[in-house]
């Protein structure tokens, strides 16, 4: 997976960029090494974009969560934060703005390595773990959802059909439940098909993502978030049938 895959680091110490960036160097990546925000944008403003972004949290200048917000908005490439944060909220807020995935500081290189391939393999069509079936376009309600292409449409009758831009991790977390239809799925199922086995046994965080999911398709008009049901101390379910598109 890793070849001709272009990551790109930005974080403000030299030290940390350089062991960082040769250690995924030495992984097989191509890597890219930024000091901020600034030299991020300049970057990306000559395209191709890289596959994924490790950013740090606490950047002089405009900070990382502020550059998630922005990237996100954008449409840019998935992003792994680095954070010396550890409390519940930062990680929820992280999410929030964005973010595909935290690692906080100080970490084993390969904590970090972990959670970058499982992002890209998310990101590259991988996924969350689907049913053996689910490579087709499938409807629900007004949603059109294409795994191979990793897009959803609202497409409800009379209106005209409009992409709802999603993260790599809410567009998993939606396959969950496309695939899943009208079955109650545990936060720890959820948690393990979406993040895999580099999830924290006691990580919380997918109620802040369904919450986030909720949130998009709501923002886009669409009458899906209101049928993924919260179901007490059990998990989420949602409650709508699917079919081919």
């Amino acid at each position: 997976m890793n070849e001709g895959t272009t990551l790109a680091i930005v974080e403000d110490d030299p030290e940390i960029r350089a062991l960082l960036g040769g250690f995924l160097e030495g992984e097989g990546f191509r890597v890219e090494r930024f000091d901020g925000g600034a030299a991020l944008d300049r970057r990306l403003a000559q395209g191709p974009a890289p596959d994924l972004i490790v950013l740090d949290w606490m950047l002089p200048g405009e900070d990382g969560l502020s550059i998630c917000r922005r990237l996100r908005e954008e449409g840019g490439p998935p992003v792994v934060m680095l954070t010396a944060k550890d409390e519940d909220i930062d990680r929820v807020l992280g999410l929030e703005m964005g973010a595909d995935d935290y690692v906080s500081k100080p970490f084993n290189p390969r904590v970090l390595l972990a959670r970058i391939r499982a992002v890209l393999r998310r990101t590259k069509g991988g996924g969350a773990q689907a049913e053996p079936n689910a490579a087709e376009r499938l409807r629900v309600a007004d949603l059109v959802v294409d795994p191979a292409a990793r897009s959803v449409q609202a497409a409800g009758e009379g209106a005209v059909p409009h992409e709802i831009t999603l993260t790599s991790a809410e567009f998993d977390l939606l396959m969950c439940f496309v695939t899943r239809p009208q079955r109650v799925l545990s936060r720890d199922q959820l948690l393990d098909w979406t993040r895999g086995r580099v999830a924290d046994v006691f990580d919380r965080t997918i109620d802040v993502q369904v919450s986030r999911l909720r949130k998009r398709l709501d923002e886009s008009g669409s009458d899906v978030s209101a049928m993924i049901k919260t179901v007490r101390n059990a998990g989420y379910i949602l409650a709508a049938p699917v079919r081919p598109a």
